[in-house]
């Protein structure tokens, strides 16, 4: 498992997101495991990683994003690691159509938060919605990207390495004072029990009870924060490209997603009936 470890150090210094780095390296251990530690992954030529590869795949029942993201995490490990190339062609998922998002209303928003008892629990899930953060980019928050002077948040190394900097609503101050008071972090602004950061799973788990107890029906993740966000804003009239700068996205087409489900546009659609 050392290999790994040292791939984790050398994504380190090339400055990949926190976020991929954890994920890559989990991807890489646990098909470790599944091969069996006789059968090093690097020893293995194109056809055995590919046959091990649809062996995995249905023995977890991997979803479909899973399935892609353990095959990048393969073919960046041989490359950096080991400067090999690998065709992953024939155990590469298809492409399939991808589902509009489901949005949690203003009211569902409110609701959760307002379910929150533990002043942490509340600041993270406030912060995810009214910043638009990913996970990762809430868990790798420092105390210093927060400048009160300038009323900003400064987002770093977030996915495509992307920096972006973000306003700071002034809804949130309260909620942050609050919490900071109680729990006066010392270095990342969310610290976890035992860990300078707070893990993944722990946020998804505080998500989930928050949802439970608001009587959230709608099948929703900790990302449904972030689809909420950038939803509510084009609801509100924000132009699209504007929405693009503030979720950090790469292309327009990814944030164009959001125009399929606002009601801005729709709710001045007439029907032809009004016309009769």
């Amino acid at each position: 498992m050392q290999t790994f470890y040292d791939f984790k150090k050398l994504l380190t210094i090339k400055r990949y997101a926190h976020n991929t780095i954890e994920s890559y390296a989990g991807h890489l251990i646990a098909f470790q495991k599944f091969l069996g530690m006789d059968r090093p992954l690097d020893g293995l030529d194109n056809y055995q990683v590919n046959d091990a590869i649809s062996k995995v795949v249905p023995h977890k029942n991997l979803a479909l994003g899973t399935q892609k993201q353990l095959i990048g995490a393969i073919k960046l490990y041989f490359k950096e690691m080991h400067n090999r190339e690998y065709d992953f062609s024939k155990v590469y998922p298809r492409s399939t159509p991808q589902p509009l998002p489901t949005v949690l209303s203003t009211v569902e928003v409110k609701a959760i938060l307002n379910s929150c008892v533990n002043k942490k629990h509340k600041a993270m899930l406030a912060f995810i919605y009214g910043l638009g953060l990913r996970s990762g980019e809430l868990i790798a928050l420092k105390i210093t990207d927060i400048d009160k002077q300038r009323q900003q948040v400064h987002i770093k190394n977030s996915k495509n390495g992307k920096d972006r900097v973000l306003p700071l609503p002034a809804s949130l101050k309260p909620v942050l004072k609050a919490y900071y008071l109680e729990y006066k972090p010392k270095e990342y602004l969310f610290e976890g029990q035992n860990k300078p950061q707070y893990s993944p799973q722990s946020l998804r788990k505080v998500f989930h009870i928050a949802c439970k107890k608001a009587n959230i029906k709608k099948y929703v993740t900790l990302h449904s924060l972030r689809h909420a966000y950038a939803t509510h804003l084009m609801d509100s009239g924000t132009d699209v490209r504007i929405i693009k700068e503030l979720l950090g996205h790469t292309n327009l087409k990814t944030t164009l997603i959001y125009t399929h489900v606002t009601t801005r546009t729709m709710q001045n659609v007439a029907s032809p009936l009004d016309f009769l």
